[in-house]
């Protein structure tokens, strides 16, 4: 067994709490108690705090360090975007409601603030401390325009007249200029200025364009020069902006960043065309109630208390920022190939055996199941299914659930040309798949245009799940062959996220897809399905029914085991049912990436629970619902995380693997790797803290993500070598034998 934190442990992070004792009465434990369940907010800060601390690990490649502290940045501009802003919302209505975990909106935002400052204080000393000195260390520097040399200050100044004097625009502030309305997340200036010595003090604001890089690549002067030096776009502006204020002497320069509430609120039932609706508030949202300003550290606070002023925030909302004012702006360092040797090993996926190359996809289909797991197996047959559906003269109908997909999606370009080849496409596409609406919006009326029927989905509900069913007039019968999923139709983030994808015609699962698409087309009610498990319908309740059905096992002394693979745990009933199961004696192992409420190991509560996070390269995003059934289990693949959004407010699937050879794999093989991960896992500790895990002396540091990228290369080798031969499929491979789940 894996053992928790060494002596060289860290201090605990601020938003821990004192571990709860259990809480009985006469009757036994109160499984709703608030003192059992860990904050939402909190616990998800707790999952940014592990990518922050991939960041902070030595043994990482230098450039995925900097693409974590990036992640860092980008997940907190969307958790106070959205979480923050309805926190304090909450705040303003002066609601008295409190969560499961017992907090108030005031409590809870005030624990964010502090425990958020802390974080964000420890990712920017990284950066001064560690990351950019190890930058400059490897002949990559980033330069205040102040400090550069006369040679490379000229390009800077002549790169400043061409290419961003032309772009800038002050705007006054003053009684009859009101402060301007600036986007979310723009950068900006803030310019005070006087007309001549100890005059009044004028003000204006000069918004940063985003049509340039925010991080500048100065040109090599001399070829013998190995060295990489970058300007900051915004010290750029401010080495020259006394350049769009002629005959004024200005005295203080300084920039700040503004992030708003960016939730949409559209009225479905009232809405007529839910189309244009969320466009119109696609521009509102830009400009929403200000929740955060960030500015630099060296800011006065005469400057940041006016800015606090204009944006109606309080000093609980201000960010000194010693460095880039978002580490997202180091992007271009990132996606540098030049710094190869700074990064992780490029990795190519493998090509299942069961769908080779150039193979009549329709015909392997027919064969047999086939589940993939991205993206150490190619996404490339999810595209081929649905490009060879759109040209196949067999194939009749095409029926597609979108949320997310790239700007250059190959599939829905494929859907676009079956409706123009006259085969009936149907696109239920989820305009309100948050900060993809736009896309989204593109993407419904190209589909419209080329005559497909777009369907915007179910009022009062998202469309989260991932499914696909073409109907075939093959030579024996009409057949439907489907592709289920639990990720996007997105090629892109298919290469950097875990996820599964089942291929099947079995009509037992081809039926109920259908029968899920007539629902959520049609107006008829939902029938109940045997095999599928859909949300907003049932999943809830039947998750329960499994779950309680364990916890009898185990109270009449057989065996009771739930693995559940997770990307968040919220919902209290589903807590409460584990513990339940865990004091009935049921072995729990939640495998959850980022939010969990749910206090592991407590006597007489939860001491059968175990929870694990898994951070590593690729975005653990795939879900797995296990259940034991003393021997006979079920398992199911799912787009759905145990949260009260994901049971009541999205249309989910959960579907199983029933295949002996595809279950056989996931529960002999994947899981336990997941299980016995001690390189890239943390265990949760009941005071809602995570401890990363160590191997027994002697012992491996074991990857999961590893694992699964060294069988795929193993398998593409092998696949190369039989396509060699002359041959297309392969044995299977073996794996060392592995606990089971």
């Amino acid at each position: 067994m894996p053992t928790s934190a060494s002596s060289s442990t860290p201090e605990p992070p601020a938003n821990v709490v004192a571990m709860p004792m259990p809480n009985e009465t006469a009757t036994g434990p109160q499984f709703a108690d608030p003192k059992n369940f860990i904050n939402r907010e909190l616990s998800w800060i707790e999952f940014n705090r592990r990518v922050l601390e991939e960041a902070q690990d030595p043994t990482q490649p230098l450039l995925e360090r900097v693409k974590f502290l990036g992640i860092v940045s980008s997940n907190l501009d969307e958790f106070f975007e959205i979480r923050v802003a309805g926190i304090k919302q909450q705040i303003a209505s002066e609601t008295s409601d409190v969560g499961p975990d017992g907090m108030s909106p005031t409590e809870t935002f005030v624990a964010i603030q502090r425990v958020v400052h802390q974080m964000v204080t420890q990712q920017y000393a990284l950066w001064n401390k560690e990351i950019e000195p190890l930058l400059e260390q490897n002949n990559i520097h980033l330069h205040h325009v102040g400090d550069l040399n006369a040679k490379r200050a000229a390009w800077a100044r002549r790169y400043f007249q061409q290419e961003v004097f032309p772009m800038l625009t002050p705007l006054a502030v003053d009684a009859s200029h009101p402060f301007p309305q600036l986007l979310n997340k723009s950068h900006n200036l803030l310019v005070r200025a006087r007309a001549k010595r100890g005059g009044e003090p004028m003000h204006a604001i000069v918004q940063v364009p985003r049509a340039v890089s925010r991080l500048i690549h100065i040109p090599r002067g001399d070829k013998a020069d190995e060295s990489w030096n970058y300007i900051y776009l915004a010290s750029l502006i401010k080495q020259h902006v006394a350049d769009l204020f002629p005959g004024l002497i200005l005295d203080g320069v300084h920039a700040f960043r503004v992030t708003r509430n960016s939730d949409l609120y559209v009225n479905e039932e009232e809405a007529e065309n839910l189309l244009r609706s969320i466009e119109q508030e696609l521009r509102r949202s830009s400009r929403g109630n200000a929740v955060r300003l960030e500015v630099e550290a060296d800011c006065p606070n005469d400057f940041s208390n006016l800015l606090l002023e204009f944006f109606q925030l309080t000093e609980a909302d201000l960010y000194k920022l010693d460095g880039p004012l978002s580490m997202t702006h180091l992007a271009p360092l990132v996606a540098n190939d030049a710094f190869a040797k700074l990064k992780d090993r490029v990795f190519q996926p493998a090509r299942d055996p069961a769908l080779p190359p150039h193979a009549d996809i329709f015909e392997a289909m027919r064969k047999q199941d086939t589940l993939l797991h991205h993206p150490y197996e190619s996404y490339d047959p999810v595209v081929e299914l649905v490009e060879s559906a759109a040209t196949d003269p067999l194939v009749l109908a095409l029926k597609i659930t979108l949320y997310r997909t790239s700007g250059d999606s190959p599939i829905v370009e494929a859907l676009i040309h079956a409706a123009n080849e006259g085969k009936q496409v149907t696109a239920l596409v989820e305009l309100r798949a948050r900060f993809d609406e736009a896309a989204n919006i593109q993407w419904a009326r190209r589909l419209e245009e080329a005559g497909a029927h777009v369907v915007y989905g179910v009022v009062g509900l998202k469309t989260h799940c991932k499914a696909l069913l073409i109907v075939r007039r093959d030579p024996d019968r009409l057949r439907q062959y489907v592709h289920l999923g639990t990720g996007n139709y997105h090629p892109r983030t298919a290469r950097i996220y875990t996820d599964f994808s089942l291929f099947t015609t079995t009509p037992a699962l081809t039926e109920e897809v259908a029968i899920v698409f007539n629902t959520l087309t049609g107006l008829a009610g939902y029938p109940g399905l045997k095999k599928l498990l859909v949300a907003p319908f049932d999943l809830q309740p039947r998750l329960i029914r499994l779950i309680e059905r364990e916890r009898d096992l185990a109270a009449a002394g057989q065996p009771g085991r739930i693995v559940a693979k997770l990307n968040s745990l919220v919902d209290h009933e589903i807590i409460e049912k584990l513990y339940e199961a865990s004091c009935a004696g049921v072995k729990i192992d939640l495998i959850i990436r980022g939010i969990c409420c749910l206090r592991p190991k407590i006597p007489g509560l939860s001491e059968n629970i175990r929870v694990i996070s898994i951070v590593g390269r690729f975005l653990e995003h795939s879900r797995i619902y296990y259940f034991g059934n003393a021997g006979k289990p079920d398992l199911y693949l799912a787009s759905a995380d145990w949260m009260p959004r994901n049971f009541f407010r999205r249309v989910e699937i959960a579907f199983p693997i029933e295949s002996p050879p595809l279950r056989d794999e996931i529960i002999n093989e994947m899981l336990p790797r997941f299980l016995t991960d001690y390189g890239k896992a943390r265990e949760l500790q009941p005071d809602g803290s995570y401890v990363r895990l160590q191997p027994e002396e002697g012992a491996p540091r074991s990857q999961a993500q590893m694992q699964f990228r060294e069988h795929s290369r193993r398998q593409a080798k092998k696949l190369a070598e039989k396509q060699r031969e002359g041959k297309t499929r392969l044995l299977p491979i073996q794996h060392p034998p592995q606990e089971r789940a």
